[in-house]
């Protein structure tokens, strides 16, 4: 790859980025100083390189998922904020009246509406997390809070009636799940519950039944708990990317579902910022997911920015650096 097809190819992209045409030769032929014919040579070869697409309705290009790639990995440069984006996020992250979940849950709002695009947040998951301990803690003679902490320093919390019960009923259940279950990854704990506690349960404790259920709901909850938050989901639907009913209906559906989204916090991390363009994402090959972690004290969360493979790549990897820097400032 020569700098004048690095430079084509770089132009091509940037334009087709601003509005998905297909890309001619004379506008590069302005911006290069160079011949018509100097142009469609180089275009033609970056075409049998795979970095360009032909179209059956122009004879301009357009970028292939190839030529994304290339452009991520060895053209593209992050731009600044311009002063309004620096502004509101600045506002927002030196607003101490605010808890910081709340804070990188309205950093998102601003950085989808800055961009367009969908913006979405994944707490920490649970689902490495071992049991460590279960503790109750009595609200008064009908109500107690279990509490269930974890491995990696989780902790959750559950109200729960133990009405037509007593505290040392409670306290033997918990007696039994912390010296059967303890070490068993928060996802089988139910199971164990299921299969463990529950056949020996009634030999220790009278209302068993009634305990039982309310240690299952909790411990089932907790499971449950993956802690994602969508902005600006619809989005991406505005796109021309994504103008056929069924690819909409198809999107509207994968990004409901929260197992497929979970699988974002997945995947191969070792960029502070990874990008993964049209097949990559796993869920559409129009789509790419722009995704940063980031890390306070024990705990680990995911931000991840999707848009159009044409998304404004140097616009979210410099929003997301900045938001990354932030919450762990």
């Amino acid at each position: 790859m020569n700098e004048r097809k690095k430079e084509i190819l770089k132009i091509i992209i940037e334009e087709y980025i601003k509005k998905p045409k297909p890309v001619g030769s004379s506008s590069i032929c302005e911006k290069l100083k160079v011949s018509s014919a100097t142009v469609r040579n180089e275009m033609a070869a970056l075409e049998d390189l795979g970095y360009l697409e032909k179209t059956h309705t122009s004879s301009g290009r357009v970028p292939s998922e190839k030529g994304y790639k290339y452009y991520v990995d060895y053209l593209m440069k992050p731009i600044e904020m311009n002063g309004e984006e620096v502004l509101k996020l600045q506002r927002l992250f030196n607003n101490t009246s605010l808890e910081l979940s709340d804070v990188i849950v309205k950093s998102l709002e601003i950085i989808s509406d800055i961009t367009n695009y969908t913006a979405i947040m994944l707490g920490d998951s649970v689902t490495d997390n071992n049991l460590k301990q279960v503790e109750v803690v009595p609200i008064d003679s009908e109500n107690i809070i279990a509490i269930v902490i974890t491995d990696k320093g989780h902790v959750e919390n559950k109200s729960i009636n133990i009405k037509g019960s007593n505290l040392d009923e409670v306290k033997k259940i918990v007696e039994l799940i912390n010296k059967l279950i303890v070490g068993t990854p928060i996802n089988e704990v139910v199971d164990r519950l299921e299969f463990d506690i529950k056949p020996i349960i009634g030999n220790y404790i009278m209302h068993h039944e009634m305990l039982y259920n309310a240690f299952y709901s909790a411990f089932s909850s907790f499971k449950e708990n993956n802690d994602i938050k969508t902005k600006g989901k619809n989005n991406i639907l505005d796109l021309p990317e994504f103008n056929s009913v069924e690819k909409v209906k198809r999107i509207v559906s994968e990004l409901d579902d929260d197992n497929l989204v979970s699988a974002i916090r997945s995947g191969d991390d070792e960029k502070d910022i990874n990008i993964y363009i049209g097949s990559e994402s796993n869920i559409d090959d129009d789509l790419t997911i722009i995704k940063t972690k980031y890390k306070i004290n024990n705990k680990e969360g995911t931000l991840a920015i999707l848009g159009p493979k044409r998304m404004e790549y140097d616009k979210v990897v410099s929003l997301l650096d900045y938001i990354k820097n932030n919450i762990e400032r």
